[in-house]
C-alpha cells in the first residue's frame, strides 16, 4: 500500500533491539495513515498473479518447502500462478462456481497455497480446515458450510472417510498423495488431472467486499461459528503485519511460522501477507520442536517470524544462547496467543537481540492492536496500541468508552478515526444473523476480551468477558468439547474450563458429572480423553478430568463456568507463585 511504503523509511535509524533513548513515532504514524481500498480487488491477483506477470519477479521463490523426512521443493511465483490456473480450470470443469464453498484440508505445503489461489481467483470461497480435526469437527463444518468440493491429502483422509456419507452437498473430492478406501466414492487424483489442465485462466472481477475465506471459530455457547472474510481483509491486516514485523518487507526478507495455514494466525498473519509483498515463505510439514525451529531459521536464512509464546519458551529452554550455536538472520518476531512474560521477553531481547512485538486480534477482525518496538516503545506485558487505520476503544456494556485505568471490553469501530470504513472486518457469521448482530453494539464490534488502557494509549489484558480461553496458542471454546463428552454414556453433565499452566498458558480441564452406575476412576478418565481425541482436534481433548457431584448452576439452569475457572485459578495460586493465569488471546 502507498501509505505503508511512505512510512518504511522511518525505521532506518531505529533497527537495534534497544529500548533506551527510543523515539516514539506512534502518534505521527497513526494520524497520517488513511485507507486506500480499491472497489475491485482479488487476493489471488494481489498475492500471486501480479508477481508472475512481472518477468523480473516471476522466477523468485514464493514457497520454500521441506518436510520432516528432509524432502524439499521450491515453488516460484510463476509456478504458483500456472498451477493455480490449472487447478482453477479443473474447478470450473467440475462445475464449481463463484460463491461456492471449497474446503481444503492440507498442511503447510505448496499445494495449500495453490488451492487457496485457485479458489479465490474464480470467486469461490475457500474454507481452510486443520488436518488435526477429527470426524465430528470436520462433519459439522462441511455440513454447515454446504461445501460442494474438498481437497485433502493423507493427513486428512482418515477423518474424512468416516463422515463422507453424511456430507451430501459434497460433489467433488480431490485427493493428493493419498488413496481412499474402497468404501468411499472415487476421488479426483490431483497428480493425474491438474497437470493436464490449461496453464492460463482468468481472474474473477471480484469486489473488495466479496467473500473470500470462511473460517470457523470456537464459541462459548452453541456450535462453532463460520466467520466470512472478504477480499479486503488482507488489506486491513497489512498495517499490523508490516509494523509487527519491523517494517516488512525488506530486500532479503524470508518468512516462516509454524502456525497452521488453516488458521487465521497462519493464513492472515503469515502466508497471505508474505505473498502479498512478493516474498518467500517457508512451509514445513512436520511437528514443531525447538531443534527444528533453529534448523529452519538457519538453513533458510529466515528474517521474520510469528511464534506463539509456547514455542518461544521451548526454544529458550533448548538453547539459552542460540546465536552462539546457530547463524541466524532473524530480525523480527511477532507473537500472540498468550502472555509472553518477562522471562521470554528478556530472553528474546538479550539472546536473540530482538524485542518481540506482541499482537492482538480475532478471526473476525484481525491484527488490530499490537507493538512495533522500532517505532514506538514496547511495554512488556502490554497488548500494545491500535495499529494505524483501526479505531479501538475500551467500552462498557452500553457501548460507552470507559476512563483510562477502568476495565472494559476491547472493541473496534466499523470506521477509522476519519470516518472511513475499516477493511479488516469480517462480513458476518455464515447462516447466523443473530450471532452477527450480537457481535456489535452500534458501530462497535465487541471482542469479548477485557482490558484497561493506560494514559499512553497502551492496552493491558484483563481476561475474557465470556468462557473462551487459550491453550498452547489454540483458541478453545468449551461448547464443542462439552457436546462431545456428553455423547459418552458415562457423562451426565460437563463443564470445560481452563486450568492455568506455566508452559501452555492453560490446559483444557473438564468437570464431569457421572451418569448413574459409573465410577470415576483412572480407566474412565483415559476412556473419556480418547473419546474426545478421536472426534475433535488433539489440542481439544481434556488434559485433566475431575469428577464432581453437581455443576454450579444459575437459577435458570445455566452452568456457571466462572465459578469453576476461579477455583482453578485459586488452586494454581496456592500451588505456585509464578503461574500465569491470564494469557493474552488472539485469533
Amino acid at each position: 500500500m502507498k501509505q505503508l511504503n511512505k512510512l518504511k523509511d522511518k525505521t532506518k535509524n531505529n533497527t537495534k533491539a534497544d529500548r533506551t533513548d527510543q523515539v516514539d513515532h506512534y502518534e505521527q504514524l497513526y494520524h497520517e495513515f488513511r485507507w486506500d481500498v480499491p472497489s475491485n480487488f482479488n487476493i489471488a491477483e494481489a498475492c500471486c498473479h501480479r508477481w508472475a506477470a512481472n518477468h523480473k519477479h516471476a522466477k523468485k521463490a514464493a514457497i520454500l518447502y521441506e518436510d520432516s523426512e528432509g524432502n524439499s521443493r521450491r515453488l516460484t511465483y510463476q509456478q504458483l500462478h500456472e498451477q493455480a490456473n490449472q487447478l482453477a480450470n479443473l474447478f470450473l470443469q467440475e462445475g464449481i462456481q463463484r460463491g461456492d464453498v471449497v474446503a481444503c484440508i492440507l498442511p503447510q505445503r505448496p499445494e495449500t497455497a495453490i488451492a487457496i489461489m485457485a479458489c479465490l481467483q474464480i470467486g469461490a470461497i475457500v474454507m481452510p480446515l486443520s488436518f488435526l480435526f477429527g470426524p465430528d469437527a470436520l462433519e459439522y463444518r462441511l455440513q454447515h458450510s454446504q461445501s460442494i468440493a474438498i481437497i485433502l491429502d493423507d493427513s486428512g483422509i482418515k477423518a474424512f472417510e468416516e463422515i463422507r456419507d453424511r456430507c451430501p452437498d459434497l460433489k467433488t473430492v480431490i485427493s493428493l498423495d493419498c488413496t481412499a478406501s474402497n468404501d468411499m466414492p472415487p476421488c479426483i487424483d490431483w497428480e493425474t488431472h491438474v497437470p493436464n489442465m490449461p496453464v492460463t485462466s482468468h481472474i474473477a472481477d471480484t469486489r473488495s467486499s466479496d467473500p473470500a475465506v470462511l473460517i470457523y471459530t470456537s464459541g462459548t455457547t452453541g456450535a462453532p461459528k463460520g466467520a466470512l472474510i472478504p477480499h479486503s481483509a488482507i488489506i486491513g491486516n497489512l498495517t499490523g503485519f508490516v509494523a509487527s514485523q519491523n517494517w516488512f518487507p525488506q530486500d532479503e526478507d524470508v518468512f516462516w511460522s509454524p502456525a497452521d495455514w488453516a488458521w487465521t494466525g497462519g493464513l492472515m498473519d503469515a502466508l497471505l501477507p508474505t505473498l502479498y509483498f512478493g516474498k518467500p515463505i517457508v512451509g514445513y510439514q512436520g511437528r514443531f520442536s525447538a531443534d527444528t525451529a533453529y534448523y529452519l531459521l538457519e538453513k533458510y536464512k529466515i528474517t521474520n517470524t510469528f511464534l506463539f509464546p509456547t514455542a518461544l519458551k521451548m526454544m529458550m529452554k533448548a538453547e539459552a544462547q542460540p546465536r552462539e550455536k546457530y547463524k541466524l538472520s532473524l530480525r523480527a518476531i511477532m507473537t500472540a496467543g498468550e502472555a509472553v512474560g518477562d522471562a521470554v521477553f528478556n530472553w528474546c531481547e538479550q539472546a536473540l537481540h530482538i524485542i518481540p512485538n506482541e499482537m492482538f486480534g480475532q478471526t473476525e477482525m484481525n491484527y488490530i492492536v499490537g507493538n512495533s518496538h522500532q517505532l514506538w516503545p514496547a511495554k512488556p506485558g502490554s497488548m500494545g496500541r491500535p495499529y494505524p487505520g483501526h479505531k479501538v476503544a475500551i467500552i462498557d456494556d452500553d457501548g460507552n468508552e470507559v476512563e483510562n485505568g477502568d476495565i472494559g471490553e476491547v472493541a473496534m469501530s466499523r470506521y477509522d478515526a476519519y470516518g472511513h470504513l475499516d477493511p479488516v472486518f469480517f462480513l458476518g457469521y455464515w447462516k447466523n444473523d443473530e450471532a452477527t448482530r450480537n457481535k456489535f453494539t452500534g458501530d462497535w464490534c465487541r471482542t469479548g476480551d477485557l482490558a484497561t488502557r493506560d494514559d499512553d494509549g497502551y492496552l493491558w489484558y484483563q481476561g475474557r468477558a465470556d468462557d473462551m480461553f487459550k491453550a498452547a496458542g489454540y483458541r478453545i471454546g468449551p461448547s464443542e468439547i462439552e457436546n462431545c463428552l456428553v455423547k459418552h454414556a458415562a457423562v451426565a453433565n460437563v463443564a470445560v474450563v481452563p486450568k492455568p499452566d506455566k508452559e501452555r498458558g492453560n490446559l483444557v480441564k473438564a468437570y464431569v458429572v457421572l451418569s448413574q452406575g459409573y465410577q470415576g476412576d483412572d480407566a474412565l478418565v483415559k476412556e473419556l480423553q480418547n473419546h474426545v481425541r478421536g472426534k475433535l482436534a488433539p489440542y481439544e481433548y481434556p488434559k485433566e478430568i475431575e469428577f464432581i457431584d453437581a455443576l454450579p448452576m444459575t437459577t435458570t439452569g445455566k452452568v456457571q463456568r466462572r465459578i469453576l475457572r476461579l477455583r482453578e485459578q485459586e488452586r494454581a495460586t496456592q500451588n505456585s507463585d509464578s503461574v500465569s493465569v491470564a494469557p493474552t488471546p488472539s485469533h
